[in-house]
Parts: structure tokens; C-alpha cells; sequence
């Protein structure tokens, strides 16, 4: 049973069902949340690969919806640097397994690397209604329990 390390941001629904999906391939997840995360610029960067700066970024956001974070605009330097200093701008979830980590909940990614995804769609993106303004509401709550049940099972550190 392969160990994934899975970085999400508490509440999150589609990481909810990420997260289901990987136990129902058969992996032992370590659930580890993305927000309180001690980061560094070294650690994080780890999880982007050769992956545009762009890319680095959660398209969902509420700061890059709005348009006060634009990621094409960052160099490598800086968008860590803003990544490590705001982890809600992140790309999530941020995965490591077998000692190789990835940005986003790649199923391609995952597959190479053995994990067999039951059949049906993948979850990917924000599953909160958007505003009037086109923003999703993904602000972290205080409980995450009221935003949505955590995963049955969870590891936490």
C-alpha cells in the first residue's frame, strides 16, 4: 500500500474527494494541512517541477480571481517567496509519494507512479459557488468542521 503525503487546506471539498479517491486505490493517506504548513522557499519549490511559475498558483484563489495577484507577472524568485509568505495562493493539493512530489492532483502523475484512480471523473477546481463578482468563496473558515466534514480516517501530524 503505497503512503501518499497530501497537503490540503481544511474544508476543502475537493480535496475531500481527492483524498477519498486515493484510499479507494488503496494508498494510506497522511492528510497534512497546506495553510499552517512551516514552508520555505527550498521545500516548496520541490513540488513544482519544471512546471510553468504560472501554474504554481491556485487558479481559485480569491486574490488571483480578483486580479490583485497576477502569476504570469511572478519571476521563480518571487512567486515562492509569495507562495511561502500566503499559502492560500497555492496550486493544491501538493502531493509527495515515494519520495517524488507534484503540484496539483494529477492523475496522469499518479498513475505513472503505480496508484490505480477508481473510474469516474477526477475532482479538480474550487466547488464553492462564485459570487455575483465570479469569485469563489473559499475563505478558511475557524472550523473546518462547519465548512465540511474532514476526511473518515484522516492522519494529522
Amino acid at each position: 500500500m503505497p503512503t501518499v503525503s497530501f497537503w490540503w487546506k481544511p474544508g476543502c471539498a475537493t480535496n475531500t474527494r481527492q483524498i477519498g479517491l486515493l484510499r479507494e486505490a488503496g494508498c494510506e493517506v497522511v492528510v497534512r494541512d497546506l495553510l499552517t504548513e512551516p514552508w520555505t522557499t527550498s521545500a516548496l519549490s520541490a513540488f513544482f517541477g519544471s512546471r510553468p511559475v504560472r501554474e504554481w498558483f491556485n487558479p481559485a484563489a480569491p486574490a488571483v480571481k480578483e486580479g490583485t495577484v497576477v502569476p504570469a507577472e511572478f519571476s521563480a524568485e518571487t512567486a515562492l517567496s509569495r507562495l511561502v509568505a500566503e499559502p492560500l495562493l497555492i496550486r493544491r493539493p501538493l502531493i509527495e509519494l515515494a519520495g517524488e512530489r507534484c503540484c496539483g492532483f494529477d492523475a496522469v502523475w499518479l498513475v505513472q507512479r503505480g496508484v490505480r484512480l477508481p473510474d469516474g471523473a477526477v475532482p479538480q477546481g474550487c466547488s464553492h459557488a462564485a459570487s455575483a463578482a465570479g469569485v469563489a468563496q473559499c475563505k478558511p473558515p475557524r472550523n473546518p468542521a462547519v465548512y465540511c466534514a474532514p476526511p473518515s480516517g484522516a492522519s494529522f501530524p
